[in-house]
């Protein structure tokens, strides 16, 4: 139970320091507690993000096409771990219903595993980064799994990463003035 609270504390901490207006969310006036609701960190996703938002996610994603196959494969996979998740079904309804693009990948019936690779992301203010992930499992809660996304040492993506948090830090020292 301890582990849940730490978890719960960590999670409300980092989102009480992100402003809404950062991530292109309006401001708003009635907030209890600052920085980003539950509902607002929870509600995006990268399968939304990549086929609803097409001008945006063609930026971040240098290579679109393959970021959208390996974004339905994932779906699809878990589709087929957990045929009756009724919010993975809602979510494929919607895509299905508002993205032609999203009904003829998910039509291919293709399946990918996400364990390991490499991603390529283009990042608005450090530029392209070109990344090795692996997946590990979560044993605490079976079914999820971490991402960890790293540059390879000494590289111009380990560079951009280092300039990113630096940027980031700044931000933030900039915010509790």
């Amino acid at each position: 139970m301890e582990s849940t609270v730490q978890l719960q504390d960590f999670l409300t901490s980092r989102r009480a320091k992100v402003k809404p207006e950062q991530v292109g969310l309006l401001p708003g006036t009635n907030r209890r507690v600052p920085g980003l609701r539950r509902g607002e960190v929870a509600q995006p996703n990268l399968a939304r993000f990549t086929f609803l938002d097409r001008e945006h996610s063609e930026s971040f994603h240098p290579n679109w096409d393959l970021a959208a196959d390996i974004t339905v494969g994932i779906l699809r996979l878990e589709a087929g771990r957990d045929p009756h998740d009724k919010d993975l079904h809602d979510l494929v309804g919607e895509l299905a219903t508002r993205s032609q693009e999203f009904r003829t990948r998910w039509g291919a019936h293709n399946v990918r595993d996400h364990g390991t690779g490499t991603k390529h992301f283009r990042h608005p203010v450090v530029g392209d980064l070109h990344l090795v992930y692996e997946a590990a499992e979560l044993v605490a809660d079976p079914g999820l799994s971490l991402l960890i996304y790293t540059a390879e040492p000494g590289s111009s993506s380990a560079d951009a990463l280092q300039l990113l948090g630096s940027w980031a830090a700044t931000l933030e020292s900039a915010d509790t003035r």
